[in-house]
């Protein structure tokens, strides 16, 4: 995610394992039978209820009926296909699912009990699964749209388009909305014809039903919940080809086509050059999501970024930055979206990462020098720290506000711990490193733990202490050959 420019005359926000014994605990809870429903997590010290244990989804394929009218609840199917992991088998397990109305639920064909306790569905199937089980749960339920600073469906000028990070996903569709379990989706939506429909992914299908049309799209890859996208509209779909044939698609307003299309027109160079920095990109397609609303922030939805459409056509914000933070967004692509965290705190390897090739590209393009920014949020971080807790220790978020988890530390902070380790084992290995990351965790979850390990392979030193004094702790460490540099 990147937060929208002060420039723009809003106020700048921004904003991606579990506790082993913690969730074994909970597991043989769950397998003998609780005496009561109550909310469960993975054990995610941030979210502490986000997340189920006890079984993995493979695949989620959801079906939403919009009326077109963006107020309204979209009617909705979720069906999920899940396993067993829990030793001791499951009598009853959770499902994140905080906003809709169920109407019925299934479990492998058979009407199953269910009960609502805080953000959670308690379901109880007619039969106890045993460990390695498939289950296929079926929901029936509502979507409601427009619930004000709390995600999920985003109200535009001509429909709606989804913003799940970091906790929101369930507030569209029953999940286990935890980036540590990732799974393959497929996205059905029925809307009126005049409207255009486009998700994450590639399409899988069109159908025309009278006065309605059905869209399906499928991603090729696994994906956390919180980075699905679906966008309704009356949308233009731009369709052209970036490097090596790659498919780029943007949907943008029609009324706005004149004026966007220039900056659409960067993406390919942009993926080029992170290319050939990190590898080759992850994804079946890429493409932008210029919403005509106004959010605060840009986020990273796989393979189809959101953006608000303002940042592009207000002239106070310069050029370089508007043209950077498109490049923060297409970073988060393979940090982030294609190696996605273990845990919350793990975002300062997302935000920490898409800062960094935001502030190279930035800086190639008119903007302020590398070493510049860097000094600047160095010279801040100890601050940041204290108020918002080291980039990988994060303060919780404050009641109310659950994506302030979205802040400097775990932005331009990280951005500067990533510039320490680049000086402590020389540009040529961190740039090893960076590829390395992505190419060894590609769709797949990954730790501080496991990038500390990277770090200590590639440079063939142990920096473990230098790594966690640089995340964890609560003073900024001396900058590698900058003795001059001071925080506060």
């Amino acid at each position: 995610m990147a937060l929208s420019p002060p420039a723009a005359a809003r106020q700048v926000r921004r904003r991606a394992l579990t506790c082993a014994s913690a969730a074994a605990t909970v597991l043989v809870l769950v397998g003998a039978g609780l005496p009561s429903p109550e909310a469960l997590g993975v054990g995610d010290r941030l979210f502490p209820e986000l997340g189920n244990p006890g079984y993995e989804v493979r695949a989620y394929d959801i079906s939403f009926d919009y009326s077109g009218v963006n107020t309204r609840a979209l009617q909705a199917r979720t069906v999920i296909d899940a396993v067993v992991t829990s030793p001791a088998g499951l009598k009853s397990f959770n499902l994140d699912f905080a906003s809709g109305k169920v109407k019925s639920l299934s479990v492998n064909g058979r009407t199953a009990r269910y009960r609502s306790v805080k953000e959670d569905l308690v379901v109880t199937p007619a039969r106890p699964a045993k460990r390695g089980d498939r289950l296929r749960v079926d929901v029936r339920h509502t979507s409601p749209t427009g619930d004000p600073g709390k995600g999920g469906w985003l109200r535009t000028k001509d429909g709606l388009a989804m913003a799940n990070q970091a906790d929101a996903a369930h507030r569209v569709f029953p999940a286990n909305d935890h980036p540590s379990d990732k799974a393959a989706f497929t996205f059905h939506v029925t809307a009126p014809n005049a409207l255009s429909v486009t998700a994450g992914g590639r399409p899988a299908g069109k159908s025309r039903k009278g006065a309605r049309t059905v869209w399906t799209y499928r991603m090729a890859h696994p994906m956390a919940t919180e980075l699905a996208q679906v966008s309704i509209g009356r949308s233009h779909v731009r369709h052209t080809k970036g490097p090596h044939g790659l498919p780029l698609r943007d949907v943008l307003p029609r009324s706005d086509r004149a004026a966007l299309e220039p900056w659409l027109a960067k993406t390919p160079g942009q993926v080029k050059w992170m290319e050939k920095r990190v590898g080759r990109y992850p994804f079946e397609t890429y493409g932008l999501l210029m919403a005509d609303a106004e959010t605060g922030f840009e986020l990273e939805t796989q393979t189809l970024s959101l953006f608000e459409k303002r940042l592009f056509t207000v002239p106070a914000v310069p050029d370089w930055y508007k043209e950077s933070i498109m490049v923060h967004e297409l970073a988060h692509q393979w940090f982030g979206d294609s190696v996605t965290p273990e845990q919350w705190d793990d975002l300062w390897l997302n935000e920490g990462n898409a800062t960094w090739y935001e502030w190279l590209y930035g800086a190639e393009r008119g903007g302020p020098s590398l070493v510049s920014r860097v000094r600047e949020a160095y010279r801040t971080s100890d601050t940041w720290r204290t108020e918002f807790g080291p980039p990988a220790r994060l303060h919780p978020a404050r009641p109310g506000n659950k994506i302030d988890i979205f802040r400097k530390s775990v932005y331009d902070g990280s951005a500067v711990v990533l510039y320490a380790l680049r000086e402590k084992i020389g540009a040529a290995a961190f740039d090893r490193l960076q590829r390395e990351w992505v190419s060894r965790f590609r769709d797949d979850n990954a730790s501080t733990d496991d990038y500390i390990a990277l770090v200590n392979r590639i440079s063939g030193k142990d920096l473990t202490r230098f790594m966690k004094d640089w995340l964890y702790g609560t003073k900024t460490p001396p900058m590698p050959g900058r003795p001059g540099w001071r925080s506060k």
